[in-house]
């Protein structure tokens, strides 16, 4: 039996408690954007900040899209191939730098860790969101071991 309500194609609808809490436990999803004429998709390591995701990048599309404040999806996911289980949340919303020392120095305590070290990435960008939405597969208990 399903824990959350399901969809059309049997996956639980993820409440958006349980979308924050699952968001929060990854600590690389994709940010989506709108650049020079096509859709592009990068990974990036991300902290939540509220239920806002933020991460650190270069000067570059991401920051480009985040100064035009335009709209960005986030996603983070797991997926075990064995038992076949595992979990998807999708954030979308608006993309804005942060400028202030305050916040900048406030975020940098949130243990962010780079999975790429080369580069300097020095801007931080919040992700705004206008909406929150998971799903997972229903053999995956709680969504949290999904990959375990």
């Amino acid at each position: 039996m399903s824990q959350y309500p399901v969809d059309h194609a049997g996956l639980e609808i993820l409440p958006f408690g349980k979308c924050l809490e699952l968001l929060a436990a990854v600590p690389v999803g994709r940010i989506s954007f709108f650049a020079d004429g096509e859709i592009v998709t990068l990974p990036v390591n991300h902290v939540l900040d509220g239920q806002d995701p933020v991460f650190r990048t270069a000067r570059g599309s991401k920051l480009s899209t985040a100064q035009s404040q335009n709209l960005v999806a986030f996603e983070a996911d797991q997926y075990d191939e064995k038992t076949r289980s595992g979990w998807s949340v999708l954030v979308t919303g608006r993309a804005q730098p942060v400028y202030e020392e305050d916040e900048i120095s406030r975020l940098s305590r949130l243990g962010l860790r780079p999975w790429v070290a080369a580069g300097d990435r020095s801007f931080w960008i919040r992700i705004r969101p206008t909406s929150i939405s998971g799903r997972k597969t229903p053999s995956a208990a709680d969504g949290t071991r999904a990959a375990g």
